[in-house]
């Protein structure tokens, strides 16, 4: 079925790339690109955008789009011999008339992509897959379940992360909350491991790390905005944390020279242990995405309100 016969409002975007404009009826939007599969615009009810794009952003395929939310499949970072997060991020994916064992979605507030393996993909990366991707939009969230299907006649592994780039305030006034006592696994030490020693991590300089098995919930609080992120994951057991600061954002040619001060990404993933799928198994992964304004009990919100749901 081709995106005539779908009740679904793609328009051209100025780049030319077919994107995709979900709504619901509380007055939040959300963007998502054919190419990449990729959410690139995330808006509340006031119209305020809650991701981040890089004001340097390339728009041209076959750059990948530095911003929103892209999938990095199969392959997260430099951590096997494909291109840098794999090859997921810069295809054009199509739309999926047939998302079952999922229910039918409402089309205005929700969209189903398809990625199948190409024979241009088959000789760099040889398995044969269906990646599939449903997001939707509720008021105040944000969902997106990712689903990967073996097609082929032997099993295949990958590593499997949603890069989530928020829109901060002011990076130094940020905390993250529910990573506490982990173990991480710190990229800018050639992947040592570590054990979080601080009650949250909050931000002066750069950072990249993979913290391992995670939680469910994981809080980002926005002083400044009075708005906390809440992540909430499952299937992906590891949570990224990355932010260039000021000489890798300059040395980023698609990443402007402040613009790590306004963003912050956690992302969520399966990067330590790939995900093991035997021929005709399905993975289903579970990411949803909501915000909440920040209460303050002596200056500061209580994060197990947050992290645990006692409103």
């Amino acid at each position: 079925m081709g995106p005539r016969q779908l009740p679904l409002n793609i328009v051209d975007d100025a780049n030319r790339l077919p994107r995709i404009i979900l709504t619901e009826p509380a007055g939040t939007s959300a963007e998502v690109l054919l190419y990449g599969g990729q959410v690139v615009s995330w808006k509340n009810e006031r119209r305020e955008e809650l991701l981040f794009m890089s004001r340097k952003a390339i728009w041209k395929p076959p750059k990948a789009i530095r911003g929103g939310i892209p999938v990095c499949f199969p392959q997260f970072g430099n951590l096997g011999s494909l291109e840098r997060h794999g090859f997921a991020r810069n295809r054009l994916w199509s739309l999926d008339s047939d998302p079952s064992p999922l229910p039918p979605a409402n089309k205005k507030s929700s969209v189903d992509l398809i990625l199948k393996s190409t024979q241009e993909d088959l000789k760099t990366w040889p398995r044969s897959f269906e990646l599939r991707l449903r997001i939707s939009l509720s008021t105040g969230k944000l969902t997106l379940i990712p689903r990967v299907r073996n097609i082929d006649n032997k099993a295949f592994c990958f590593m499997f992360a949603m890069r989530n780039y928020l829109s901060v305030s002011d990076i130094s006034e940020v905390r993250v909350e529910g990573l506490e006592t982990l173990d991480y696994l710190d990229n800018l030490m050639d992947r040592q491991r570590f054990t979080e020693q601080a009650d949250a991590i909050t931000f002066d300089g750069e950072i990249d790390r993979v913290y391992l098995t995670t939680p469910t919930k994981i809080a980002i609080i926005d002083h400044e905005k009075k708005r906390t992120f809440v992540l909430r994951k499952d299937g992906m057991p590891d949570a990224v944390v990355w932010n260039p600061w000021d000489k890798k954002a300059k040395a980023l040619p698609d990443l402007g020279d402040e613009d790590y001060k306004t963003m912050l990404c956690v992302d969520s993933g399966a990067i330590e242990t790939p995900i093991v799928l035997k021929p005709f198994e399905e993975w289903t992964g579970y990411q949803e995405l909501s915000t909440v304004s920040s209460s303050y009990c002596s200056g500061q919100l209580d994060p197990r309100m947050v992290l645990h749901g006692l409103h």
